[in-house]
């Protein structure tokens, strides 16, 4: 598989796996057909739309061709039938969002790397991509943010990325490194959710 089509499969089942988190989101605020599908175009799209602003690639990869809102908009309509059986899963919402947080770490790195960035500006960029889309899905139902109420949730897309970046500095196959940094990502965003992994923090009182 070229790195092309690698990028291009792995924005588009990001988008298809947190336009899931996102209508799952939906759901449980009791929200209607349309707030479902707002959420969920809204978790799906935010994070390759911040991406590619900062990269300067025009036209963004979300409006350039029909795949991706088709994908967010299935993705509505899933969770619109089947709520009840992806309910059944443990915390639905954070497992489908770990994932898409892990596609969408090694997406933005991998992109950020093919416009010619450095090692770490790419894994800025690949974080941004990760959480962009669940910072905006919060925001939507006035929640506080992941990103700034779960510290390792930055940390798993960083790791993710990190994965790629050196990955592609030893040379490694694109395809490979990418499917290791999601899973690396979402496996440590999962595993510090149940373990209670939290990030260091300033020592001494706190007023």
């Amino acid at each position: 598989m070229t790195p092309e089509m690698t990028l291009y499969w792995l924005d588009l089942t990001g988008t298809f796996v947190f336009g899931l988190s996102g209508a799952m989101l939906a759901v449980r605020r009791d929200l209607d057909i349309f707030g479902i599908a707002v959420l969920a175009v809204a978790a799906a799209l935010s994070g390759g739309l911040v991406r590619d602003m900062a990269l300067g690639a025009t036209p963004v990869a979300a409006l350039a061709t029909s795949d991706y809102l088709l994908a967010a908009l299935c993705a509505a309509v899933c969770v619109f039938f089947a709520h009840r059986q992806i309910e059944r899963l443990a915390k639905p919402v954070m497992v489908l969002d770990a994932l898409g947080l892990g596609l969408f770490a090694v997406s933005g790195a991998r992109k950020a790397l093919e416009y010619g960035l450095d090692p770490i500006p790419a894994m800025v960029v690949g974080v941004l991509t990760a959480v962009g889309g669940g910072v905006v899905r919060d925001l939507l139902v006035t929640e506080v943010p992941r990103v700034l109420r779960e510290e390792v949730y930055a940390l798993a897309a960083l790791l993710g990325a990190g994965v790629v970046v050196l990955a592609d500095h030893l040379a490694f196959e694109p395809t490979l490194s990418a499917v290791a940094g999601a899973v690396a990502a979402a496996l440590v965003r999962i595993l510090s959710v149940y373990l209670g992994w939290q990030a260091p923090k300033a020592p001494g009182p706190r007023s």
